[in-house]
């Protein structure tokens, strides 16, 4: 039976991914607050959080999975050895629980806020269209031979893709608006700590087993780290560096800020 070789390990263990849980989850409150306080999402790219819903979907689907179902265990151990702790603990599921319920809510208010002239895109659409149809023709092909572990291996790669596409279409906005006005920095700090914690969760139950089994056992949770890392660190970099918000003198039109469009409309560029 799989079980840790130093009680020191294990505590540090514990410690890194709920350090890892708080940033996350709090992470999802700077923008909603910052939504609520304006009144209006308009900065805040629409195909991001629809791409984050199914991310957080898919990787609840996958944590909740491995971490409640003894079948699923069993062909793990099965897979990578009697002897390894399964690479899913009680924090990845309380974030992904967490995730999908204020991503819902960070949906709800583009739904009632001031959105200008901003939308979801087609292409958006379409690839959380083919994400889930995905994920629908992988549960068709493992059910016949119960093929769980691989089932929700599937899920694991959607939510990688998942987390690769979503920070494009902010990413790009940001550098076509050379503004980051309407996206929270606040959110990007704390998910960049977030990432660099649960990398070092990962990292200290490889030194416990002096096993890197749970890091290419869970590949999902691998990439997911340094996905979010690299994206938060492009963020920073945007925020910071290349396109800083400019401090002026308080004028008539900085108190209605929230009630004006910060971009022009993609699909009308030229349109006054």
């Amino acid at each position: 039976m799989a079980a840790w070789n130093s009680l020191h390990l294990e505590i540090l263990y514990t410690i890194f991914g709920w350090v890892a849980f708080v940033s996350w989850s709090i992470s999802f409150y700077p923008q909603v607050i910052l939504n609520f306080r304006r009144k209006s999402v308009v900065g805040l790219n629409f195909d991001f959080v629809v791409l984050n819903l199914t991310k957080h979907s898919t990787y609840l689907i996958y944590n909740a999975s491995l971490f409640f179902s003894s079948a699923i265990q069993e062909q793990y151990r099965r897979k990578y050895g009697l002897d390894e702790l399964i690479p899913v603990a009680a924090n990845d599921v309380a974030f992904s629980i967490h995730a999908v319920l204020l991503t819902a809510i960070t949906l709800f208010q583009i739904a009632i806020y001031d959105r200008g002239n901003q939308k979801v895109s087609k292409t958006c659409i379409g690839i959380a269209s083919a994400a889930w149809l995905g994920a629908m023709i992988c549960v068709f092909v493992a059910l016949p031979h119960h093929s769980w572990l691989w089932l929700i291996s599937c899920f694991s790669t959607i939510q990688v893709i998942m987390t690769v596409v979503k920070y494009i279409p902010q990413a790009i906005m940001n550098f076509r608006r050379k503004s980051t006005i309407g996206f929270s920095i606040g959110n990007i700090l704390l998910d960049l700590l977030g990432g660099l914690t649960n990398y070092g969760q990962m990292a200290v139950q490889s030194i416990d087993q002096s096993s890197w089994v749970n890091f290419y056992g869970n590949i999902g949770k691998t990439l997911l780290s340094l996905v979010s890392i690299f994206f938060d660190i492009l963020f920073i970099v945007q925020h910071y560096v290349l396109y800083p918000e400019k401090k002026s003198a308080k004028s008539p039109t900085a108190d209605v800020v929230s009630k004006e469009p910060l971009i022009e409309s993609f699909e009308n560029p030229h349109d006054v």
